[in-house]
């Protein structure tokens, strides 16, 4: 392609380029299966045809959009056009300015959106607006006010949303596509013909482990506690339905919501107590199951200080009850005699035999909670050759033990991310931020502390291997766990996203073909 430097285009970004020359397009496509390269040529061909028109590249985070930025610049001869980065810190008459003479802006969606709302510049000469992460293009988010307003003001508009899976709902597929004005969605998965032959061989494995006997004393206590308030709750007349922690956080800000409006009676104030405390409970057996005995210890010990301090009725209630002293004392026992669960001595193992195998290679590790990845750090620093680094967000977050875990800048993030690319570094403990977009370099191998029951996050995650050499990917499960059930939620609702793009693709497809018999007509 004209202008195009040091690189070519795979056969499947030809294709879907066609498309999106033609229609508004939603592009879902694996990551690290070249998205971005798929918006530059695209950016090419539109200015090729609106020469005086300007290019608009949204992505949800500034690390992301620098890459975009950076991605563009490596590809494309200097003189191809001026491109500039839009952050909060640059003051909005300079921005102003800047956007006249820029012909490819790289954004946050909320600089742009705050930009238009406050009549700093127009669309009206953007020939192409590229949406990245577009999944989060759902109700009043930015990304959807800038859509609207481009459609609006756009002379020559054209629209392309990047996505590695934009969820599993119909609904939800539907009203991203409503609200970019998608006209036809391309997608490609690891097995479609066009792309597999580009990939390498990713095996998979499933690691099945169980609790010790310990271990299910503790839970055995706690799940007969939580039935307790369970069973207060439905006495009360006041829940009904399956007691999942789902389920009782949509009940605790159902009464939340009636105490607000001035329902303070005896029996909702005792409910939303109740119900408060089986949430804990819920809390307490997540932590126990399916991540650390060390985060679990913790947690039972910030409940206990809260008792102590009588900072609310409800704790102090729970805190006093048998099982509560029991599970709390029986997890500090198992710590003190050095055992922990049995996923964080499955993870050394499996380091360590990754390392002999590949004394080069690198690893991800995935962990729901920042807790888990600190000490799953920790713990591999034990192993001579392994030097891990956690790698979290920005925000500020409490630990299980109340303290604190202050987040990484931007900087930092850059920092970590650069470490692992030179191997200085070689373990990457993660939390979702390592899900999404960022460009963090190809891993020999993937582990999943746990399931997500989330198909977004597990094609994302599963995404960092297996692109350009051969790659494992390895889910660790506890037995008889939410583990069990996350596994298989996130499969179900891949294989229901997969058949929901392929209905909406079809419907449009139809839609277009109708529309074309009416003009002709």
């Amino acid at each position: 392609m004209k202008f195009l430097e040091k690189i070519t285009p795979r056969d499947y970004q030809e294709s879907i380029l066609k498309a999106c020359i033609e229609k508004n397009c939603l592009v879902v496509l694996p990551t690290g299966l070249g998205k971005t390269l798929i918006a530059l040529m695209l950016s090419i061909k539109r200015m090729e045809s609106f020469p005086s028109e300007k290019v608009v590249f949204l992505a949800p985070t500034r690390p992301l959009v620098e890459q975009h930025l950076n991605f563009f610049k490596k590809h494309l001869p200097e003189l191809f056009g001026e491109m500039q980065l839009f952050t909060g810190q640059i003051p909005p008459e300079k921005r102003k300015t800047v956007w006249r003479t820029a012909d490819i802006i790289f954004s946050t969606p909320q600089c742009v959106a705050n930009d238009l709302k406050n009549n700093l510049y127009s669309l009206e000469e953007v020939c192409l607006l590229i949406q990245d992460e577009a999944h989060r293009c759902i109700r009043n988010y930015d990304y959807t006010y800038i859509a609207k307003k481009y459609l609006e003001q756009s002379t020559n508009p054209r629209i392309v949303g990047l996505t590695a899976s934009p969820g599993s709902e119909r609904v939800k597929i539907k009203e991203i596509c409503n609200n970019l004005h998608i006209e036809a969605v391309e997608l490609r998965t690891r097995e479609s013909s066009d792309v597999k032959d580009y990939l390498q061989e990713l095996k998979f494995e499933k690691i099945i482990l169980e609790v010790s006997p310990e271990m299910e004393q503790i839970r055995g206590a706690l799940n007969r506690l939580f039935q307790e308030y369970v069973s207060e709750l439905r006495n009360r007349k006041i829940f009904f339905g399956r007691p999942t922690k789902t389920e009782l956080i949509k009940l605790q800000k159902k009464i939340m919501l009636n105490i607000s409006k001035g329902k303070k009676d005896y029996n909702t104030l005792l409910a939303s107590s109740a119900c408060a405390q089986s949430i804990k409970i819920q809390h307490a057996l997540e932590l126990l199951e399916t991540q650390t005995i060390w985060s679990f210890n913790n947690y039972l010990t910030v409940l206990l200080k809260k008792a102590l301090k009588k900072e609310n009725k409800g704790v102090i209630r729970l805190a006093s009850k048998p099982e509560f002293n029991y599970s709390l004392a029986k997890s500090k026992d198992l710590l003190r005699n050095g055992i922990e669960h049995p996923k964080v001595l499955k993870i050394q193992d499996l380091v360590k035999k990754e390392k002999e195998l590949n004394d080069k290679g690198k690893i991800i590790i995935f962990a729901q909670f920042r807790d888990t990845a600190k000490m799953i750090s920790e713990k591999l620093k034990e192993i001579p050759g392994i030097s891990p680094e956690v790698f979290i967000g920005q925000g500020k977050k409490i630990d299980s033990d109340g303290g604190t875990i202050k987040g990484l800048n931007q900087k930092e993030q850059k920092e970590i991310i650069e470490n692992f690319s030179s191997g200085k570094t070689n373990v990457l403990c993660a939390t979702s931020i390592g899900e999404e977009g960022l460009d963090i370099p190809e891993v020999n191998t993937v582990i999943f502390y746990e399931p997500v029951p989330s198909a977004i996050r597990a094609i994302q995650r599963a995404g960092r291997t297996a692109r350009l050499m051969k790659g494992k990917l390895i889910i660790l499960i506890t037995k008889n766990t939410r583990d069990e059930a996350y596994f298989y939620v996130s499969k179900f609702k891949e294989k229901k996203m997969h058949n929901a793009i392929s209905s909406i693709k079809e419907g449009l497809a139809k839609k277009t073909k109708t529309e074309k018999q009416r003009t002709l007509e």
